[in-house]
């Protein structure tokens, strides 16, 4: 119990050194997430990741109007640039520094 507690306090300490920076996260089970670490808690981890153009944005254009009439621009939201991913604190295995440009 104890080395479980000492291995979340490290990957807390890990994780704090490396806020606001885009890492690559690996967890146990072996998912893989890069992304930018933007909240930090005694048991999760929040990324920022990028999204890409294959994931479905359920806020898009409509192209078809009821009664005929088009109703652009006000069903369209602009896309989201980044996705929030939130996983557990003690499921991280390795943390890495990713270069952004």
């Amino acid at each position: 119990m104890e080395n479980t507690m000492f291995d979340t306090q490290q990957k807390k300490q890990w994780c704090e050194s490396h806020m606001n920076r885009y890492v690559l996260a690996q967890t146990h089970d072996g998912w893989c997430c890069d992304g930018i670490i933007e909240y930090l808690d005694d048991e999760v981890v929040c990324l920022a990741v990028p999204c890409g153009s294959d994931e479905w944005d359920g806020r898009a254009f409509l192209p078809f109007a009821p009664y005929g009439y088009p109703i652009y621009p006000y069903p369209y939201f602009p896309r989201r640039r980044f996705v929030r991913r939130v996983f557990p604190l003690a499921a991280l295995l390795a943390l890495s520094l990713l270069p952004f440009y």
